[in-house]
């Protein structure tokens, strides 16, 4: 089992794996290697906290019960795991769905789909300061705003602003690079920024930016209803190895459900994975993940994983408020549910 972790964020030019031995051995499995069916995983971005429970899962040899030997890689923003799923040359991926949804219309012969929505709530977030006088959406106007342009959370503003009603001519957007973004802002340079909120409002934390200075304005408070960071698979994979999507999803599930009981334990998996990270920082990511994104009211109810066609739906047309569809998908074509664990293993316990 490898996992292998990079540094940078989307536009980031310059990145650096790091190879981490978190291979569980032969002898101690009792499975050889060679029995297991392969099965390359992308994510997003960099390894961090709120991804414990993919680390959670092979350190516990969840996907090696299942048969399966993962190799999970770090990514540079939400395109790159869908174009590498695109490609075949991984199988799944960890990514953000509304770009997908995007992705999909401009790339109709490319039937991938969402099978395991992670992030129920998006982490999409305008993070500002309240001694700058940002408050409220309706602040932002007289403000300068830093916001790289290939950032995920920019490209929600527009609905951002439309469903606040924002006078998006009264601010300032600066395009700026993701490594200055909390800096910028942590020294008076912006009034706020756009973001993934347990990214920024942490880094602004750890740059000396008083917590009760720091104004998370969550977009999915404030009138933006899409979903977030979904599992998605190649369609030839699912279609020649389904099992081997559905032992990965359960193993997935199992990882999640501990990461739940236990997230202090958890992110253990992550921080031996990161060189120089600290466990407070990390932790702290994944608490807001799982209070924010992860275990909202609708996870509660109806279990981890699935979406409501209905509200998938809602998000879709909400989408087309700011981007003209050549053919605007239904959620059936986004989502498919069919390698699901059962919906009582699914409960959150």
């Amino acid at each position: 089992m490898n996992f292998v972790v990079c540094r940078g964020y989307a536009a980031r030019v310059t990145r650096y794996a790091l190879a981490v031995a978190a291979a569980i051995s032969v002898a101690a499995t009792g499975i050889a290697s060679a029995q297991n069916t392969a099965v390359r995983f992308s994510l997003d971005s960099k390894l961090e906290g709120p991804m414990a429970p993919f680390a959670v899962a092979i350190d516990r040899g969840y996907y090696r019960a299942e048969g399966l030997e993962v190799t999970i890689d770090a990514g540079v923003g939400p395109i790159e795991p869908i174009n590498r799923v695109a490609s075949g040359n991984y199988d799944l991926a960890f990514t953000d769905i509304n770009t997908l949804i995007k992705f999909r219309d401009a790339n109709p012969q490319t039937p991938i789909k969402a099978v395991f929505m992670v992030y129920n709530k998006p982490p999409y977030a305008v993070v500002g300061r309240k001694s700058r006088g940002v408050a409220a959406p309706k602040d932002l106007e007289g403000k300068k705003l830093g916001a790289p342009a290939a950032d995920v959370a920019y490209a929600q503003w527009p609905v951002f602003v439309q469903v606040n009603g924002i006078d998006a001519s009264k601010v300032t957007v600066e395009n700026i690079g993701f490594p200055v973004r909390e800096p910028m802002l942590a020294a008076g340079q912006l009034d706020a920024l756009t973001g993934i909120s347990f990214w920024s409002y942490i880094n602004l934390k750890e740059r000396g930016v008083p917590a009760d200075d720091i104004v998370v304005l969550l977009m999915a408070d404030y009138g933006v209803n899409l979903y977030g960071n979904a599992i998605i698979v190649n369609p030839k994979f699912a279609a020649e190895k389904p099992e081997a999507v559905r032992g990965f999803l359960r193993a997935f599930l199992k990882g999640m459900k501990d990461t739940v009981k236990d997230p202090t334990a958890a992110v253990d998996s992550v921080i031996k994975r990161i060189e120089g990270t600290k466990k407070e920082v990390e932790l702290e990511r994944l608490q807001m993940a799982l209070r924010d994104n992860i275990l909202t009211p609708e996870v509660k109810a109806n279990g981890f994983g699935g979406v409501d066609p209905a509200r998938l739906d809602k998000s879709i047309d909400q989408i087309a408020l700011t981007y003209n569809f050549k053919a605007k998908p239904k959620a059936a074509d986004l989502f498919d549910a069919q390698f699901l664990p059962p919906a009582a293993d699914r409960a959150v316990q």
